[in-house]
């Protein structure tokens, strides 16, 4: 028959029109284990709304957008004046403003906030990660400035409001703002105290001139700035209003923005500052002190986001395989393939079911969920964001050569897969933050081992690994060379310690068996064969 060569059968349809939330069972499990029931009917329903949006094709779409049609730079107007502007494509500021409306900068004020964002922030990173970076920079941007009650107050209404506001005039006339941050520089990178940015002291007490160069200021079009610059007593944090409260330009002059392998759609830059105006967060000399919180907030956020990268990836692997044939049955019924997929899956629970336990931490706010965090954020920072990469090539080979062609989506998500693990403090810098952790913080250590010990008892590859970390802690001859191998361990002991608590039977025992004990190997689809692969993997579809 004519034309019959162009009949396409045996393709799946896209993965939309469903709800991201509800059909994501580990994460909507883990809102409800972490939420007082005051709070989750709302949260429930915010998440689902969420949820749906998300799995729009018209949303989809705009992130398509956003990243084929990157941020440009125009440094002068036609006249001739410097204006140092990023130019976003429509779908950006589409993207941005549904990300602030659902409460992504607010976690700071409401019950509940940071399980409830955590988990929106997981959702919305599928869509387009590349938003989540300003979105993370002003909700991590609050704990820093609390450390100055009147800037507190002043700013914080500002960047938890829920209105996104795009255009670039004094924050005091506008009903939402958003914040970057400016730490690192060329000479220096993770090693901010060799900063050589200078704050001078200017009569006004508490105000500043910076002169130096940021070697990478993230999201430059942002209200606010928090960056770090070298004061007469030592190394201090400063905020940098991006337009001045009489309406001029503060003197940010952006050089130029990064080409980078992923986050395409997220400006990234390098900027000057000359005589720029600065107000003081904190005592001078204390910075790092002054900014470690709001560090630490946005390395949960690279959990989250490597959690959310995994889930989308393996959710549209699994919707490919539920729907193509080969071979005489589905891809999904394949034993060979079952298998992959269930590793994935169990990763992906993994991940996120230690991320909302840390933002239930946040939630919490006592002693021993605070101690908690200390060893927990840098290690679950360390492995999760390095797993992230190697499940989602796995994840887009199960879509065979689909898989590697840009219309499947699945390039984006293997491009924005090293991003956590890179950005907020690379590998190594987050093993030392372990081990500074572990030497001077007993409580903090304590708080791990009181947290993984309420899981003894229910699986003996569980035991047998709590029982092998202590005698690795045991052991501090050469700890430095050993500090991502037992950084490692301690997330995968307090993975496998949460899911033989909260997952289904067949999770956890796939999890213990594999990553805990012998049992599995180094690539994905070396689960030990088990009938309950199959319920692993139905738990995990995304349900259209």
């Amino acid at each position: 028959m004519a034309g019959s060569t162009h009949i396409v059968t045996n393709q799946p349809p896209p993965l939309v029109g469903y709800d991201a939330y509800t059909s994501d069972r580990a994460l909507s499990a883990a809102v409800e284990r972490h939420l007082d029931p005051e709070v989750l009917a709302e949260a429930r329903s915010e998440l689902a709304a969420l949820g749906k949006t998300c799995g729009s094709a018209q949303v989809q779409e705009w992130g398509v957008l956003a990243n084929e049609n990157p941020p440009t730079l125009r440094t002068h107007d036609r006249y001739g004046h410097r204006i140092d502007e990023v130019d976003f494509h429509p779908s950006w500021h589409r993207l941005l403003g549904k990300g602030v409306a659902a409460g992504l900068t607010a976690a700071w004020a409401r019950p509940g906030g940071h399980v409830r964002r955590a988990a929106a922030f997981l959702l919305w990173t599928q869509v387009e990660a590349g938003n989540g970076c300003p979105l993370s920079m002003t909700h991590a941007a609050v704990p820093a400035l609390r450390t100055d009650p009147e800037l507190a107050a002043e700013w914080e209404p500002r960047l938890t409001s829920l209105i996104y506001d795009r255009e670039l005039r004094p924050a005091g006339q506008k009903a939402g703002s958003l914040f970057g941050m400016g730490m690192t520089e060329k000479q220096g990178g993770s090693d901010v105290r060799a900063n050589a940015t200078a704050a001078t002291p200017l009569t006004e007490a508490g105000t500043y001139t910076l002169t130096g160069h940021k070697w990478f200021c993230s999201a430059p079009m942002s209200d606010g700035f928090l960056v770090l610059a070298q004061a007469p007593d030592g190394l201090t944090c400063f905020l940098v209003p991006r337009v001045l409260d009489d309406g001029g330009r503060n003197v940010f002059l952006i050089q130029r923005l990064k080409d980078k392998l992923g986050n395409r759609s997220n400006a990234s830059a390098e900027v000057e500052f000359d005589g720029t105006w600065a107000r003081r967060v904190g005592a001078e000399g204390r910075g790092v002190r002054t900014i470690i919180e709001m560090v630490a907030a946005t390395r949960l956020d690279c959990v989250l986001g490597s959690a959310g990268l995994m889930r989308q990836a393996v959710a549209q692997a699994i919707h490919h395989c539920a729907h193509r044939e080969a071979f005489g049955g589905k891809l999904v019924d394949k034993p060979l393939m079952r298998n992959v997929l269930a590793d994935l899956a169990v990763e992906s629970e993994a991940a996120t079911t230690l991320a909302l336990r840390l933002a239930a931490a946040y939630d919490d706010g006592g002693e021993q969920e605070r101690a908690l965090l200390r060893i927990a954020v840098p290690a679950a920072k360390y492995w999760v964001t390095k797993r992230c990469t190697p499940l989602t090539v796995e994840a887009s080979e199960c879509l065979g050569g689909n898989g590697y062609v840009e219309e499947s989506g699945m390039p984006r998500l293997v491009r924005e897969s090293p991003l956590n693990s890179i950005w907020e403090g690379a590998g190594n810098v987050q093993a030392l933050d372990v081990l500074r952790a572990l030497q001077r913080e007993p409580a903090a250590l304590n708080a791990y081992l009181q947290e993984v010990g309420k899981a003894r008892g229910a699986d003996h590859r569980l035991d047998a690994a709590i029982k092998g970390l202590l005698t690795e802690l045991a052991d501090l001859e050469g700890i430095e060379s050993r500090a991502r191998r037992l950084t490692e361990r301690l997330a995968l002991v307090l993975q496998g310690s949460l899911l033989a608590r909260f997952a289904p039977p067949e999770v956890a025992d796939a999890f213990c068996a594999s990553r805990l004990g012998v049992d599995g190997g180094a690539a994905f689809g070396t689960l030990p064969h088990s009938s309950g692969l199959t319920a692993v993997v139905n738990r995990a579809t995304p349900v259209s």
